[in-house]
């Protein structure tokens, strides 16, 4: 709450930047009206994010995030040693594979991609490094929170709503709860074009040396590219990968961790 900020300007100023990345470029008279910032403070905010080039004005007067954000999550994601440790390992998956690769973690209650590998493929899938990820609906998302603590992982599950976002998206946190256990007990998660219709996508968890999750991998394609046919050999694949990169962080066993 803003009230209980020590720093209320500086929360005000994320909450601006979380707003246009929420609805993207907007007025603002738009800022205004849903922070319910004061106008003065807002347009002395606006004016501070923009000299540090936090945002921009486009061509309608809009405002929109611009470099310095792309600067800080450079560096940030730079000092992120298991990006380096996994980019071999999943580099050589995507040559296997012919399909796009990412390594994903797992923040809070949010998952991201913090590491692309592009794949050749005529037919893409759209994604980038940084980005925010569904916990119900990626195959990601749901790798890195089966393997959660159950506390943590039913907390986190209590706070979901549940979005149909296509005719395969789980509904109900029950039916996601049946979900998780399954991806427990086979090793891999699978997502079956529940977040975007045509996306499949298989993930396999990654552990470091106290059996922690800490990561997790998916190879991604199209359905014409990832199917019924295919999908358990491509999760073997994910597999002997997330093991390799497993490894290389100290890793020496894997519970449970197998293809059915």
């Amino acid at each position: 709450m803003l009230e209980s900020s020590k720093v209320p300007a500086l929360t005000r100023a994320i909450e601006i930047l979380n707003l246009i990345a929420r609805i993207g470029p907007c007025s603002a008279a738009t800022i205004i009206a849903e922070l319910g910032i004061p106008k003065s403070t807002a347009y002395l905010l606006l004016s501070e994010l923009k000299m540090h080039r936090f945002l921009r004005l486009d061509s309608n007067d809009n405002y929109c995030l611009w470099t310095k954000l792309v600067e800080l999550a450079g560096h940030a994601l730079s000092k992120i040693d298991l990006r380096e440790i996994a980019r071999k390992p999943l580099t050589d998956l995507m040559e296997d594979t012919g399909l796009l690769c990412h390594l994903g973690i797992i923040d809070k209650d949010n998952a991201y991609y913090i590491l692309k590998i592009e794949s050749a493929s005529t037919i893409s899938v759209r994604s980038h490094e940084g980005k925010s990820l569904s916990l119900y609906r990626s195959g990601i998302g749901k790798c890195l929170l089966a393997w959660q603590p159950e506390t943590l992982r039913n907390n986190i599950i209590s706070h979901l709503t549940f979005e149909l976002a296509t005719p395969t998206t789980i509904s109900t946190p029950e039916a996601f709860n049946e979900e998780l256990k399954l991806i427990r007990t086979r090793g891999w998660s699978y997502d079956n074009g529940e977040d975007y219709a045509d996306v499949r996508c298989v993930a396999a968890p990654i552990f470091n040396t106290d059996n922690e999750l800490i990561a997790a991998i998916s190879v991604v394609g199209t359905s014409l590219q990832i199917n019924e046919i295919n999908r358990e050999q491509l999760a073997e694949k994910a597999i002997v990968c997330a093991k390799d990169i497993s490894r290389l962080l100290g890793w020496k066993s894997i519970p449970n961790l197998k293809v059915s």
